[in-house]
């Protein structure tokens, strides 16, 4: 017989699911959701790692000893077991990276880097710039695809590192560098809080120029095919066999 405990929680998967169901989910609840899965994954095969190395040092110790391990060895094993499990389940992965180490990513992963050093600043900035981090993340993300096989020594791609890789972290650390009492005074006819909301705008708009830029060159290049295509076989109407 379910109890209200269960009766409560299936309530709430109801609940959880409805609203799921009426608002479609956005490009970044998908980001949010791919990284939580990565984390989650990324966590479970270091315990895995780190608890199949200890059971295997345990076994190789006790075929080495005529006694075994013993209950002592036993119990010692199962508090690494424990400490090991936690530890890596409470810890993060990987430090972010520094602005100054932007600079030597290649350009096909500078995008998501200078994502994962912009989450980690999002804590620290003013809650309505959170949105704007959010969208600057998912346009990383959009971008990086494209960079795969782009030149380094093309222009389009000295402009992105220069605006990903260096302006933008200038931005939020100069942000960063002026105190929290004088962020809501105005200078120059804008606050702080004003101009980092400005700036991370328009690097923001930047972005998805870029983006349908660089995207611009194989969208010509699939019509040019398309078109030859066209010309080539469209008005072939008579079955070929092939040989």
């Amino acid at each position: 017989m379910p109890t209200d405990v269960d009766r409560l929680s299936e309530r709430a998967n109801e609940l959880i699911a409805r609203s799921r169901a009426q608002r479609p989910e956005t490009a970044l609840d998908q980001k949010q959701r791919r990284r939580r899965e990565a984390e989650i994954g990324a966590r479970i095969g270091r315990i895995a790692a780190a608890d199949a190395l200890i059971v295997v040092g345990a076994i190789v110790a006790g075929y080495m000893s005529t006694n075994g391990i013993g209950m002592g060895g036993a119990l010692l094993v199962m508090a690494l077991l424990v400490v090991a499990t936690l530890v890596l389940a409470v810890f993060p992965l990987s430090s972010p990276p520094t602005p100054e180490s932007l600079a030597e990513v290649p350009l096909k992963a500078l995008p998501l880097t200078t994502e994962r050093w912009l989450e980690a600043q999002r804590p620290a900035l003013p809650a309505p710039m959170r949105s704007l981090v959010d969208s600057i993340g998912v346009r990383l993300e959009t971008l990086a695809p494209q960079l795969a096989m782009l030149d380094e020594r093309e222009p389009a791609a000295f402009e992105v590192r220069k605006l990903i890789g260096e302006q933008l972290p200038e931005l939020v650390k100069g942000y960063q560098r002026v105190p929290e009492p004088l962020r809501t005074l105005e200078r120059n006819g804008l606050t702080p809080d004003q101009q980092l909301a400005k700036g991370l705008q328009t690097i923001d708009d930047e972005i998805a120029d870029m983006t349908a830029q660089i995207a611009q060159g194989d969208l010509d290049a699939l019509a040019t095919r398309g078109r030859f295509l066209e010309i080539k076989y469209g008005d072939d109407t008579t079955p070929r066999q092939l040989h």
